[in-house]
């Protein structure tokens, strides 16, 4: 937990609408240094707006020593994990929740509340745009596959019959190759079918880059495609059900729907000012 000795910072999780819901909310958790959150409302007593904010220490979250802390792998899936738990609390809450990036901070609650007048309108076209809706994310996955190797012997039947050894097995290679091309460009039409599929049904899609190596996962193919999209959230049933029914059935191809998850790509951010 923040010690109130030392200097601190306000680290800002989200924007939201102020209701007695998201401020009941922010009481049943803890932010990113154990700190206990609560809601920052503008200056402006007309604003219904709120930053949701926990005070840590500057000796951490200030801009050099953040820089610092970046490199360490442990402490950034903490502080990920805690901030994910803040702005999951808030949407469970049933409020519009604009999450704001990691390690957003202000020197103190006036700077905040500053950002929060300079940029009310702006804020509030975003909650407009998201209220009612909740990310998913699309993982498209290409597992072509591969037939059984030939034989090595030169006298199976796979082999071309008046080719010596070493054009026999450059001839069974180009076969191999075009068999797997093939079912490359298979799973590409049916990545994009799924992408089209996807389109009916959300309102907006932002395209990640594809994962490669442990972000991948465990699974084996390759991650072609890697999408988020902003749907109703009365539709999440039938986003997910139509994209898996779009890819059942095709060879070498597997996909992933996750989520519903705070539309975090979706929510533009805010640059943060220095915290000191």
């Amino acid at each position: 937990m923040t010690d109130p000795t030392d200097p601190n910072v306000v680290y800002v999780y989200a924007v939201l609408r102020r209701t007695p819901e998201a401020a009941a909310a922010v009481t049943a958790v803890r932010g990113v240094a154990g700190d206990p959150i609560h809601l920052v409302a503008p200056a402006d007593p007309t604003s219904r707006l709120a930053f949701a904010v926990g005070h840590v220490p500057a000796a951490v979250y200030d801009e050099a020593p953040l820089k610092a802390h970046l490199d360490d792998l442990d402490w950034m899936e903490s502080t990920v994990r805690s901030h994910h738990a803040v702005v999951a609390a808030l949407v469970a809450s049933g409020t519009a929740v604009l999450p704001l990036r990691l390690a957003t901070v202000y020197p103190d609650e006036d700077r905040a509340r500053q950002a929060l007048d300079t940029r009310r309108a702006y804020f509030l076209s975003l909650l407009d745009r998201l209220t009612g809706h909740v990310e998913l994310g699309v993982k498209i996955y290409a597992t072509p596959d591969i037939t059984p190797p030939e034989p090595d012997s030169g006298t199976g039947p796979e082999t071309p019959t008046g080719l010596g050894v070493g054009r026999a097995y450059l001839s069974i290679r180009r076969r191999r190759q075009r068999r797997n091309e093939e079912a490359w460009r298979t799973v590409a039409q049916a990545a994009a079918h799924l992408t089209r599929t996807a389109g009916t049904l959300a309102v907006d899609r932002v395209a990640h880059t594809p994962q490669r190596g442990s972000l991948a996962g465990p699974a084996p193919g390759t991650n072609v495609g890697n999408d988020a999209y902003l749907v109703p959230a009365d539709r999440v049933d039938a986003f997910r059900a139509a994209l898996l029914a779009a890819a059942e059935g095709v060879p070498g191809l597997r996909v992933e729907v996750t989520g519903p998850w705070a539309p975090y790509s979706f929510a533009l951010q805010p640059e943060p000012e220095p915290a000191a």
